[in-house]
């Protein structure tokens, strides 16, 4: 919705989550999303994480998220950037879902890796990780992860149809 004074005043909360690459041997752990109905990332593979609880801080979600969905324990861990995701339709703003994501990649963690009711857990080789099915706004981000080594923004926007249309970096 637009008010009078021409501002995009928008109906939805932003949507805050955590995502983390966990490295190992040459292989980040990936999540096969196979096991959920009705799951946005059906049948891709995405890094381990998800939404914040009230209050929650980033560094406090990751290590939360982590532990419930893959039993370990976070030891050394890095921010590495904020991607703003938005999707639907754009001739629509107030439509729109808008979801502010706090990218990690980890280095060391400890505990045993367990079964995960959202997909499938698997340790994916970095050199394959752009033959797999990804959002297209993914292989932007590991591009990033590749050549960077400092804080990044990232703005990805799809239309309704999960096309990628639009990406800014800072």
């Amino acid at each position: 919705m637009i008010t009078e004074n021409g501002v995009i005043k928008m109906n939805n909360t932003p949507q805050l989550t955590t995502l983390c690459y966990i490295e190992h041997d040459g292989k980040y752990l990936m999540l096969h999303r196979v096991k959920k109905e009705n799951d946005l990332n059906r049948d891709k593979y995405i890094g381990v994480g998800g939404h914040f609880e009230y209050g929650e801080s980033p560094d406090e979600c990751l290590r939360r998220e982590i532990f419930e969905e893959t039993g370990l324990t976070l030891k050394k861990y890095k921010a590495r950037g904020i991607i703003t995701f938005i999707y639907g339709d754009e001739t629509k703003p107030e439509a729109r879902t808008v979801e502010y994501m706090h990218l990690f990649t980890a280095t060391e963690f400890e505990g045993e890796m367990k079964e995960c009711d959202e997909g499938v857990l698997e340790w994916i080789d970095k050199s394959e990780v752009y033959n797999l099915p990804l959002w297209e706004g993914d292989k932007v981000f590991f591009r990033l992860l590749e050549e960077r080594n400092d804080f990044f923004n990232l703005k990805l926007v799809y239309s309704a149809d999960d096309r990628l249309i639009h990406t800014e970096v800072n």
